[in-house]
């Protein structure tokens, strides 16, 4: 949806055409290599997101480096994530969930859609800096992953707020925090894990890239159109329906980001000894 939603100004603003093409599999991977080995011209773009951070260490051997390979051109948006429980947990804020996966180690199922995923990390983080013993269940996507949620087969999962926003707001599931370092507009009354848990930071973010050794002068013209998106009000109010912020700034920005994600990332795959599925 992101990537047809940019493809879409993209092509009003240069006057060409944009072919959203999906390549699923590896959690991404494929698509990267298809872009690592297309011409550097500009016709061949990226949809980068967090996954291509933690796959750089999760998977350990690809026949790429996302880093050197793949040219930031500009981000797009940050997507926040609430971390809720089923209704049944006896917990109503995040010192009592604390102290009531303490009380019951190793008895509290964490969902995810799937291992190595943004959820399960955003999830693993939080153990490593709680010590919390829980659970860890991976399903096939954030569908089942809500579902057994909702029925109760599962405890806890960190999502997307566009995935649990709806289910929040119709009572069926208690928002503890959201995994942002400050609260959030499309949620006031939750608080920021952080509150509780310093230092706790976790979001998941979208932006473009392109094959490595792409002309600056395409990428610069890439970013400014990008960026003037930003401005548009139709254009914010479709990235906030999507459960996102503005993610503004330089190919350069883009690129830091992207460094620093990659490097938090590896820290919590390695802690939590991570691998594909």
């Amino acid at each position: 949806m992101l990537a047809r939603l940019i493809g879409q100004w993209l092509s009003d603003r240069l006057g060409q055409p944009y072919i959203i093409e999906n390549r699923p599999g590896a959690g991404g991977n494929v698509a990267t290599e298809a872009v690592v080995r297309a011409s550097p011209d500009g016709y061949t773009l990226l949809m980068v997101s967090i996954p291509h951070a933690i796959n750089a260490t999760l998977y350990d051997k690809l026949n790429f480096n996302f880093i050197r390979d793949i040219a930031p051109v500009a981000g797009i948006m940050r997507a926040p994530g609430v971390m809720v429980l089923n209704p049944s947990v006896p917990a109503h804020t995040v010192p009592e969930f604390i102290a009531h996966v303490k009380a019951n180690p190793g008895k509290v199922n964490m969902a995810s859609a799937g291992n190595g995923t943004t959820g399960h990390v955003f999830g693993e983080l939080f153990k490593f800096m709680t010590g919390l013993n829980m659970v860890h269940v991976p399903y096939r996507g954030g569908a089942p992953a809500m579902t057994d949620l909702l029925g109760g087969q599962v405890q806890v999962y960190f999502g997307p707020i566009a995935e649990s926003i709806g289910y929040i707001r119709a009572s069926r599931l208690r928002p503890l925090a959201v995994t942002t370092a400050a609260r959030l507009d499309v949620l006031p009354d939750i608080p920021a894990l952080a509150a509780f848990v310093p230092g706790y930071e976790a979001s998941g973010w979208h932006g473009l890239g392109a094959p490595a050794n792409t002309p600056r002068e395409i990428v610069e013209t890439l970013n400014k159109e990008i960026n003037a998106a930003f401005a548009d009000p139709k254009m914010k109010a479709r990235l906030a329906d999507l459960g996102g912020t503005v993610l503004a700034g330089s190919a350069a920005d883009f690129g830091k980001l992207i460094a620093e994600e990659t490097e938090k990332w590896a820290k919590v795959v390695r802690f939590a000894s991570l691998k594909p599925e």
